[in-house]
């Protein structure tokens, strides 16, 4: 199964016929517990809904398939996987994370992991040199988000790899945006991959869930499955099949959202009340050559800079029809969202700027609708 293409990979892996009833459609075990012997023989396999399930078990081998990992866990959400790996590191680690990242994050990493004694910095990226110089300083983890959320910035995930290991750190990439149809950061020499499986793995705006896949099943892929299991941040059964349920039509509509995303970054970037357009495809982009060196496409999220500033984002956002104002991405519908009024009261996102997602509706109603509303 490892050796086929993304696209076959993401259909079949998990997704074996049930062995008991000859289901295509894998089932859902919504159990809690399961029989054991009397001296805690673990009959099947399992014991404890906490500790592991085979709708989970089904969902991470499907995760290992598609990035080509060891192994995998999944958690209640995005933020439960971040939160979950980075406690695991011993108090006094020095973590470097990216200066352009997902607010959630940011609030992890200023509100949460200075209280579990870490020691946090953060960088630009895309400037290696920085990057080096940062990494002179003894380093636990070199955290890598491309592209980036809201900016869309792209990092170099091997040249950032070979840093990171030079100084004895554990990579980490977030690989929500581009999913491993796009770009797999194990390949390009990470250790670890995140996903906020919410996104693009569930694809429906139906369903929370989080991952990580591991390049080894070594003693900190351990360490972090203790963690999940002794703070319970688990994955439900039924969310899980929601997600591998996803993954069997992620290859035919990444390819289509990345279509409807390349035609409306087109459009933006020629229209006289954009300042700017945040997408890695546009030639225009300063990353475009590290991302065209190391995703197969350029993604479906991409990020709007309005002349007006913030009046003018708001109007634009306002007026949007087939677009919905909301939080999250990765659906089949497009959502428009001004960063700076959800990010709290203290906004890094510039105040003239949306971020889309672009769904799976046709194309040219898209640029329509952004037509309309800018116009």
């Amino acid at each position: 199964m490892t050796t086929h293409r993304p696209c076959t990979l993401a259909v079949h892996a998990g997704n074996h016929a049930d062995p008991a009833t000859g289901a295509v459609a894998p089932p859902i075990h919504l159990a809690t517990t399961f029989r054991h012997g009397p001296a805690g023989e673990r009959i099947a396999g399992y014991e404890y809904q906490r500790e592991g399930d085979p709708t989970n078990d089904r969902l991470r081998e499907a995760l290992v398939a598609l990035e080509g990992g060891a192994t995998a866990l999944t958690f209640a959400s995005g933020m439960a996987a971040m939160t979950t790996a980075l406690e695991s590191l011993p108090a006094g680690s020095r973590v470097l994370f990216p200066d352009d990242c997902y607010s959630g994050l940011r609030m992890l990493f200023n509100e949460v992991l200075p209280q579990r004694g870490l020691v946090i910095e953060t960088v630009d990226m895309a400037d290696l040199d920085a990057v080096r110089a940062a990494c002179a300083t003894p380093l636990a983890v070199l955290w890598i988000e491309t592209p980036s959320n809201p900016l869309l910035k792209v990092c170099d995930i091997a040249a950032l790899a070979e840093i990171g290991h030079a100084a004895g750190a554990l990579v980490v990439a977030d690989n929500t945006f581009a999913t491993p149809l796009l770009q797999r950061p194990l390949a390009l020499g990470a250790d670890i991959v995140m996903h906020s499986t919410t996104k693009y793995f569930g694809g429906h705006s139906d369903v929370l869930g989080g991952a990580l896949v591991f390049a080894r099943d070594d003693a900190f892929a351990k360490q972090v499955a203790h963690r999940l299991h002794v703070t319970g941040g688990v994955l439900a059964p039924f969310s899980a099949w929601l997600i591998l349920r996803g993954c069997r039509s992620l290859g035919a509509r990444m390819a289509m959202h990345c279509a409807n995303a390349r035609k409306l970054a087109e459009f933006l970037a020629t229209h006289p009340a954009v300042e700017r357009v945040n997408w890695p495809g546009l030639p225009t982009h300063p990353d475009h050559a590290v991302a065209a060196k190391q995703m197969r496409d350029f993604g479906a999220m991409l990020s709007v800079e309005l002349r007006g500033g913030r009046e003018a984002a708001l109007a634009v956002a306002g007026r949007l029809r087939i677009f919905t104002n909301a939080t999250s991405l990765g659906g089949c519908e497009s959502l428009v969202e001004h960063r700076a009024s959800v990010e709290g009261p203290n906004p890094r996102s510039p105040q003239n700027l949306l971020r889309i997602s672009v769904g799976l509706e046709d194309g040219d109603d898209l640029v329509a609708d952004f037509r309309q509303a800018l116009g």
